[in-house]
């Protein structure tokens, strides 16, 4: 960059304070600062990077861990804790793998019950069917012979009421030559209304 460019940058960017400097490093007065001349500005330097200052790393201490013990006892209680998590671990999977156990065994005989029930429903209802089947057919058995019996009824009706007309043309006709014989002899009735007498 040349100084130009470095005056307006520097020009329009506020003054910051600057970091603490190691003591390798001169400090070296602002160029464009000319209310404050105190304000310092470290010489550019390969190894230190301008973007951002190192971060440091805090070691945490382990609060199993005290201080001041030692480390067989901090090793005993670790140990400890993973005995521990390593048995509750095992009694989750054993849990776990009791409890898949007896839904499995449950579901089963579910299945078991549903499938029985199925086939003993399939059954009855096939005895249902069968009965109205048998029922179906008594009942047109039944009304074949009822309607076998009003066809012997209607045809016994008939014949009565053919008599009954024969016995009537057989009656008219003997009144009928009965008249035509008293006509020609001239001879009235004995009785009058005798054949129709109650």
């Amino acid at each position: 960059m040349g100084e130009e460019e470095l005056k307006k940058v520097q020009s329009q960017t506020p003054p910051v304070a600057a970091p603490p400097l190691p003591e390798e490093h001169t400090p070296v007065q602002a160029p464009n600062d000319v209310a404050s001349n105190k304000s310092l500005v470290p010489l550019p330097d390969d190894k230190v990077s301008h973007s951002k200052p190192p971060a440091t790393v805090e070691k945490v201490p382990d609060p199993g861990v005290e201080k001041g013990s030692g480390v067989s006892i901090d090793r005993d209680a670790v140990l400890a804790r993973v005995e521990k998590e390593k048995r509750l671990a095992l009694i989750k999977a054993w849990e776990d793998s009791e409890k898949n156990k007896a839904e499995n065994k449950a579901y089963k005989k579910l299945s078991t019950i549903g499938a029985w029930e199925n086939r003993k429903r399939a059954s009855v209802e096939a005895q249902l069917k069968k009965i109205e089947e048998k029922f179906e057919k008594k009942k047109a058995e039944y009304a074949e012979k009822m309607n076998n019996k009003k066809a012997e009824i209607h045809k016994a009706a008939e014949e009565k009421r053919a008599s009954v007309e024969a016995k009537r043309g057989e009656d008219l006709l003997k009144v009928e030559e009965a008249a035509v014989k008293f006509r020609a002899t001239g001879n009235a009735p004995k009785k009058l209304f005798g054949w129709f007498s109650c």
